[in-house]
């Protein structure tokens, strides 16, 4: 029964989890330059790195919410938990750049099971007048992992060498779980979604061909990548899924997997916008900045990690308190303050 549950208490298991999912998106970029040296590869293999985990984290994802829904948040959180705890085993022993990419996908796998489980769960432990503070929290542990990420991953690279960064989330994985086994209730929504396999099946053939395409154009010259496939037909045939999929989405009739008219909602549509703009920002700055940091600038892994910390740390430390100011003033004012100090400062960087 949720009244016999702590939800603050039951939300610390789950933000363990979340921890560790947002630590492996800032931890790798630190160790980069050593991988690419460490496994005898180059540049473009080791982004792969990053970008097949952000690939398989985010694409499945509202896929993942309706396995929430149909089997129990805490069952696929604990579930993801587990798998990403252990892929994180197999990328620390992986000898090879395709190995670890393998093991790298399988852990966004995990990730993707996780998320969507612990924001059903803020909305069914914490009534509406309550949400503003676990959000506030839910927000500090995603500032404190990308504070943690960049200082962790440089130490133990420094020290013990890249296969650390993934080591480090084994023992906090396994913590994890038994905190979530015992802390968070078996909440059972039992909502007999349908699953939109088209839908699945477009969404994630046209974002990997783009992704593909994009990342990989510069690594064959923009040319042909294999018989007189081009890299330009590559990102064409990504893109025409992708429109496939958003018209498959209008005409299905049943339970499509982005129902489109919650784009009638301007709140939600300009709010997924911000989203998806301070994402790419974020993600698209971070790369370049810590290779240059070591590549370019000849600083260490810890150093490069020093350097990058003051963003996340006011992030973290803010976080809270804006979770509780989003309860008496109009969130909409704290997301512009918000987007233009992100705009200076992306600014005063360049």
């Amino acid at each position: 029964m949720i009244e016999r549950v702590n939800p603050w208490a039951a939300l610390s298991a789950l933000c363990i989890g979340f921890f560790m999912i947002l630590l492996d998106t800032t931890i790798v970029s630190i160790a980069i330059p050593s991988m690419v040296r460490g496994l005898h590869t180059d540049l473009n293999a080791v982004v792969w790195v990053m970008s097949v985990y952000l690939l398989t984290y985010a694409v499945p994802m509202l896929f993942t919410s309706r396995l929430g829904d149909r089997f129990g948040p805490k069952r696929l959180f604990v579930a993801g938990l587990a798998v990403f705890t252990l892929a994180s085993l197999w990328c620390g022993l992986s000898g090879s750049a395709g190995m670890l990419i393998t093991a790298r996908a399988v852990q966004g796998l995990g990730a993707a099971l996780m998320t969507p489980q612990t924001l059903a769960f803020i909305t069914h432990l914490f009534p509406p007048a309550k949400r503003g503070p676990a959000m506030g929290l839910w927000g500090g542990v995603a500032g404190l992992a990308t504070i943690t990420g960049p200082l962790l991953g440089g130490v133990l690279v420094d020290h013990l060498g890249w296969e650390w960064i993934f080591f480090v989330n084994v023992p906090v994985g396994a913590v994890g779980l038994v905190l979530a086994m015992v802390l968070v209730p078996d909440w059972q929504p039992r909502n007999a979604h349908s699953f939109d396999v088209p839908g699945i099946l477009l969404s994630v053939a046209g974002l990997s061909l783009l992704v593909f395409g994009l990342q990989n154009g510069q690594h064959y010259g923009w040319g042909t990548v294999a018989g007189p496939i081009t890299v330009f037909e590559v990102i064409a045939a990504g893109a025409v899924l992708l429109v496939a999929f958003v018209v498959w989405q209008h005409y299905n009739r049943r339970e499509p997997l982005l129902p489109l008219r919650v784009f009638g909602n301007r709140n939600f549509s300009a709010g997924t916008l911000t989203a998806v703009t301070i994402g790419f920002t974020m993600t698209a700055m971070f790369l370049p900045l810590v290779i240059y940091i070591q590549d370019v600038l000849l600083l260490s892994p810890t150093e490069a990690g020093l350097i990058t910390a003051p963003m996340s740390l006011l992030s973290g430390v803010m976080a809270p308190f804006i979770g509780r100011l989003s309860d008496r003033v109009n969130p909409k004012y704290l997301v512009i303050f918000g987007i233009v100090a992100l705009a200076a400062g992306m600014a005063l960087i360049a």
